[in-house]
């Protein structure tokens, strides 16, 4: 069988899909940044590399829970499928610049009844057909399947960021609820030592009541503070196991108990410096910036493919083969049969579709240029907060340790007067409940600060590996 005429009409597609390329998309200019050039803060100035986030967050229990939700939290799963569907997707469109070529063997049997023959005479006919060959293939002249093609380069490429972001975002959601985790476990412990020491005091005063030494309202105040303690640890309680069913959602797997218990304090320190440099450079690490990127450049693709369709459409169907009237005789010699049909569709009235089409992809383009700048804003924003509250808050953490000493001293003062009997109960019990709030908002304040940290290395576009 021979495939001459296949050959040449695959070699004259070809050759003129290699004259095809022409792109009636628009140039691409990435639009100007809608922030200041530099950050408003002389904290900036510091390591420009992305910093990995094994780096970042050295704690080994921390790390692990943060490697085991990357590889068994469900939404980066999904995010990962996403991944595979775009390029799935884009490997369709690339298929589209080339001619499939197809095999196919047919039969037909036909009957002619006599009044319909030519010859007066019923006739039955057969034909038999083997062949290889192309349909309708679109020599790409215009650059439409081109820029159809870079559209879904680009939102593959979106996709592939938008799972970075993904990665990044549960990094930090981890370490955000760990740090819960580890503030709530401190408030706990904190109250269980208010807790067991207003227990005492009570057991005291009421000895002291039925000796008649202590009156009855400093009974009644002892107990209140005791009831106040108990409420606040019942509190602290439900807060740290809703604070592990965050983690083991996030996680993806159940966690064993030793792994959600109270670290050390110098493994909640996060010492190491963050990735704060010039916007610029801090911007171009952002993956959700550069997804914002990429769905701009599909639409500015999608432009090319709408001007195009205003052109003829030139299309290619080519086959060689073998037919014949007896199927015995399918591949004998003498039998080869080809054909080539090209065909050409220029648009006259559309009652405007096509240029409905380009005003959409016009639109659209606009749309994701303001989609794009509106994300440099609000990763701006998210640097520009946390670089502000960082030194603010290691100042308040400060103040706040010296407020809890502070109040301490006063606390050992009022109690040391009471049972000297110079004073009332209600001023030791007014000092307590100071201490008590003081160190509750020094707790707070810490998880703050190190929870701000975990912001700002994400807004950095800290590293995901």
């Amino acid at each position: 069988m021979r495939h001459d005429g296949l050959r040449a009409a695959l070699g004259a597609a070809l050759a003129l899909g290699a004259l095809a390329g022409c792109s009636l998309a628009p140039h691409y200019e990435r639009p100007p940044s809608p922030v200041a050039e530099d950050w408003a803060t002389p904290q900036a100035g510091e390591a420009q590399r992305p910093l990995p986030w094994r780096e970042f967050f050295a704690d080994p229990a921390l790390a692990g829970l943060i490697a085991d939700a990357l590889e068994n939290n469900r939404d980066l799963r999904v995010a990962v499928l996403n991944i595979e569907k775009a390029r799935a997707q884009y490997r369709i469109s690339r298929a589209d610049l080339l001619p499939s070529v197809d095999a196919g063997v047919s039969g037909n049997g036909q009957r002619t009844p006599a009044d319909l023959s030519s010859s007066g005479r019923t006739a039955t006919t057969h034909r038999y057909d083997a062949g290889v060959g192309f349909a309708s293939y679109e020599v790409d002249f215009f650059g439409r399947v081109r820029s159809l093609n870079e559209q879904a380069l680009e939102a593959y490429l979106q996709t592939v960021e938008a799972q970075r972001a993904a990665r990044i975002a549960l990094v930090a959601e981890v370490a955000t609820a760990w740090y819960q985790l580890q503030a709530d476990l401190q408030a706990l412990a904190i109250a269980r030592q208010t807790l067991e020491s207003q227990r005492q005091s009570y057991a005291t005063i009421r000895s002291s009541y039925e000796a008649e030494v202590a009156t009855e309202l400093d009974l009644s105040q002892a107990e209140s503070t005791v009831r106040a303690a108990e409420a606040s640890q019942a509190q602290y309680r439900r807060l740290v196991e809703q604070d592990g069913n965050a983690l083991v959602l996030l996680v993806g797997k159940p966690l064993e108990p030793q792994r959600l218990r109270q670290a050390a304090p110098q493994a909640l320190a996060l010492d190491a410096p963050l990735p704060a440099g010039l916007p610029s450079a801090a911007l171009t690490r952002r993956p959700d910036i550069l997804a914002a990127e990429h769905a701009l450049k599909a639409a500015n693709a999608n432009i090319g493919a709408a001007r195009a369709a205003f052109f003829p459409r030139i299309g290619l169907t080519a086959s060689a083969g073998s037919a014949s009237a007896e199927l015995g005789q399918l591949f004998a010699g003498g039998q080869g049969a080809w054909s080539f049909v090209p065909s050409i569709s220029l648009p006259i009235f559309d009652w405007g579709r096509n240029q409905a089409n380009l005003d959409v992809a016009r639109v659209q383009t606009s749309i994701e240029v303001a989609n794009y700048q509106k994300a440099i804003q609000v990763a701006f924003r998210e640097v520009a907060d946390g670089l502000a509250a960082r030194g603010t808050l290691q100042e308040q953490v400060r103040a706040q340790a010296l407020l809890v000493k502070a109040n301490a001293h006063s606390y050992d003062l009022a109690r040391a007067r009471y049972e000297q009997g110079v004073d009332t109960y209600l001023n030791a019990l007014d000092a307590q409940r100071a201490l008590f709030a003081a160190q509750q908002e020094l707790v707070a304040t810490e998880l703050a600060r190190e929870q701000n940290r975990v912001a700002l290395y994400k807004a950095l576009g800290g590293g995901d590996r």
